[in-house]
């Protein structure tokens, strides 16, 4: 049980990371904590290396000047990391979430196991280069369901390696830092939530359409996470004639099999979207429609979303589409969230990666539960911040 020293530092870090930069008077009105008590606290905060303070401001009262206090941003480091089946996306990022480094680079997808196991730690180690030792944290996103159970990966056709019962630990072991691994969607949700197509919507959910199909589903800006990891598998529903399941029926592999099988020939799975597709196709884009609805009225009823967000892929293909889905559900369902594709693109998952890896960081500093959903704020990781990242990298 924490003493009441603590617990006042606590309340003290945890009113500067909402609302920084303040001012000692501003801390104690916004925790209420008496001013004398505030100042021991940041005190403390300062000596830890947590807290430094930056520049003057006039204060109220007149004649008087108060000093600003920020958390000291580049006392540690967090790796977000979203291990795709085609690239891996990677973020560096400061304890403000400000992004120091971004990068996209080819998934050596035909590696075998042992081999991606160090490629991963090495290509995270290089990610972070000079400021590898002050790195806490790393979070991984992988296209499967992850069991936070036994950390075992299932359900990942498209890069077979991870789903090895020791897999996640050897990655663990090879990267030498505290981790935590979670399906590459409820990375992507997160990342929207809080810099993206999501913002504001405490209730939101993520769907990833590309080579699979995954779900990401949050109730009061907290991601929804069962033992095993099925939770949003809509993907395993069996829809389809004689039990196809709905993955098969909108993934991009899916599309270019379903068109083989009726004798069509696809180059891509965009070409199933073109405006001038012929009878054939209309037919098979009736059936991907049909599917498609299935995952969004599933979606919707699963959490009550605000907001669903469109990413991966094939999403980028469904523009034009969005408003006939929405009054499609609300035909369904007699209502329909706002449906929007991901405004963080490519590096949803990554970004996500990365604030969970800080939450996991701010949670050992002693910012108060509470408030580490709506951490960090600000708009460090937007598109643009990550754009300019990677054209630093």
């Amino acid at each position: 049980m924490q003493d009441t020293r603590a617990i006042n530092r606590n309340a003290v870090l945890t009113a500067l990371m909402g609302s920084r930069p303040a001012s000692r008077k501003q801390i104690a009105e916004l925790t209420g904590i008496s001013a004398a008590t505030v100042t021991r606290s940041v005190d403390q905060l300062l000596a830890e290396g947590i807290v430094r303070e930056t520049t003057e401001i006039v204060s109220e009262a007149r004649g008087r000047r108060a000093v600003e206090l920020d958390v000291v941003a580049d006392r540690s480091y967090v790796v977000g990391v979203d291990l795709g089946a085609s690239n891996t996306r990677i973020i560096v990022a400061d304890l403000l979430a400000r992004p120091v480094f971004a990068s996209e680079t080819p998934t050596p997808t035909t590696m075998p196991e042992a081999e991606l196991v160090e490629w991963i730690a090495a290509t995270v180690r290089e990610a972070a280069a000079d400021v590898w030792d002050s790195v806490e944290h790393v979070c991984l996103g992988l296209p499967g369901a992850v069991s936070q159970r036994d950390l075992t990966v299932s359900n990942a056709p498209n890069l077979l390696q991870v789903e090895s019962p020791t897999f996640l630990a050897a990655v663990q072991r090879a990267v030498g830092r505290a981790m935590h691994f979670d399906n590459d969607a409820n990375y992507a949700l997160l990342g929207e939530m809080h810099y993206g197509a999501a913002r504001g919507a405490p209730n939101a959910a993520m769907l990833t359409i590309g080579f699979g199909l995954g779900a990401g589903l949050a109730i009061e800006g907290r991601i929804l996470q069962g033992e095993r990891g099925l939770i949003g598998e809509f993907g395993q529903l069996p829809i389809g004639p004689l039990g196809t399941r709905l993955e098969h029926m909108v993934t991009g592999g899916g599309i270019l099999r379903r068109a083989a099988e009726a004798g069509l020939h696809l180059d891509a799975p965009a070409e199933l979207f073109a405006d001038d597709a012929g009878p054939g196709l209309l037919s098979l884009r009736g059936h991907f429609d049909q599917a498609l609805l299935v995952v969004l009225t599933a979606t919707t009823v699963s959490c009550d979303p605000q907001t669903i967000v469109l990413g991966g892929g094939i999403a980028n293909s469904l523009i034009s589409s969005i408003d006939r889905y929405r009054i499609a559900l609300e035909q369904n369902l007699r209502i329909s969230p706002d449906i929007a594709t991901a405004e963080l693109g490519d590096f949803s998952g990554a970004v996500g990666a990365v604030v969970a890896s800080l939450h996991a960081v701010y949670a050992g500093l002693g910012v108060e539960e509470v408030a580490i959903v709506s951490l960090p704020n600000g708009d460090a990781l937007t598109a643009d911040q990550v754009a300019r990242a990677r054209s630093l990298a």
